[in-house]
């Protein structure tokens, strides 16, 4: 199979991220070539793929997750086939996809628990970046790619332009540059980190190494969790700190400004916070609605209101809660 020119396709026609691209090659190298490797794409018919999607589960013991993925990135391969050399079918198209579960819930810190997370950091600079993370919701790459010049006091913003993963500095995972609220917690921990003594001009970084460098994101989970560990707290990963965030932002912003906020490209990836919106009127609204739509002595809804604009009243009720 031709693996190399649906490589080169999303990689210079597509303009993909350099780590999505290693990512692909890996895949391809380590998943696809040794199962499909010497095949025709002709030869290649649905049985074979979902034999392979089979024994990926059974005997790899891949996630769903990882699974669907690879099959993804087959099923592109065929496309590319069928555009360049006229391939009149796409057999990954008829496998199935693996269920993937997804509870919408999470673990997470309080405030509280931050501070006493900072507080059992290794280092100043450590401490400093757990806070941010918390109380900005930004990913670990885009800390490692943050810059002073990033960082504006004087509107209380940060303005998330770059990331920084797996070697490579890129745009944020979204695709586009944002800001984000800086609360003064936060932003009283970055002024402090901004007295050091070197590494504090416009273009340097905000976390950097002894050198000025990008930081090691693999020593710095280890420093981390060993953090959490001092301060007796739960184990959840660095990429949960961003629920910190999350939960909090949903309390004081609209949906759509906290999606945009934490670079989300669906709005249906904030929805993950949704319960945490405050709704303590909600049952009073309802209720009001569901009175006036039974009591005939209410006076505010016509006992011959049609059930289309009752469900209506519901729906608007309920939505201006949330």
């Amino acid at each position: 199979m031709r693996f190399r020119e649906w490589l080169r396709y999303v990689e210079h026609d597509r303009g993909r991220k350099r780590s999505t691209v290693r990512d692909f090659r890996n895949a391809v190298s380590g998943r696809l070539v040794p199962e499909f490797g010497d095949a025709r794409v002709e030869d290649v018919d649905v049985e074979r793929v979902d034999r392979w999607r089979s024994q990926l589960l059974a005997e790899a013991g891949l996630s769903p997750r990882t699974v669907n993925k690879l099959l993804v990135i087959l099923s592109g391969i065929f496309k590319r086939a069928g555009r360049v050399y006229g391939l009149g079918r796409n057999p990954v198209a008829q496998v199935d996809r693996q269920p993937q579960k997804r509870s919408d819930d999470f673990r997470t810190l309080t405030a509280g628990e931050v501070v006493q997370l900072a507080a059992a950091a290794e280092s100043d600079q450590d401490a400093v970046m757990f806070v941010v993370a918390a109380f900005t919701g930004l990913r670990l790459g885009e800390l490692r790619a943050l810059t002073w010049g990033d960082v504006d006091f004087t509107k209380a913003l940060l303005h998330v332009r770059r990331s920084y993963t797996k070697g490579a500095e890129g745009l944020p995972k979204s695709g586009k540059v944002r800001s984000v609220p800086l609360i003064d917690r936060a932003a009283r921990a970055l002024d402090g980190l901004s007295r050091r003594d070197h590494f504090t001009g416009r273009d340097d970084l905000v976390f950097c190494t002894s050198t000025g460098g990008f930081v090691d994101d693999t020593k710095l989970r280890r420093r981390y969790y060993a953090a959490l560990q001092r301060a007796g707290l739960h184990r959840i990963r660095f990429h949960d700190l961003r629920h910190v965030f999350g939960t909090i932002a949903v309390q004081a912003f609209p949906l759509s400004d906290v999606k945009a906020y934490m670079g989300h490209k669906d709005i249906s990836t904030t929805m993950v916070y949704v319960h945490h919106v405050p709704q303590h009127e909600a049952a009073d609204r309802l209720g009001q609605v569901v009175e006036a739509a039974t009591d005939p002595f209410a006076g505010n809804v016509s006992p011959n209101v049609s059930r289309t604009e009752e469900n209506s009243a519901v729906l608007s009720a309920t939505r201006s809660a949330v």
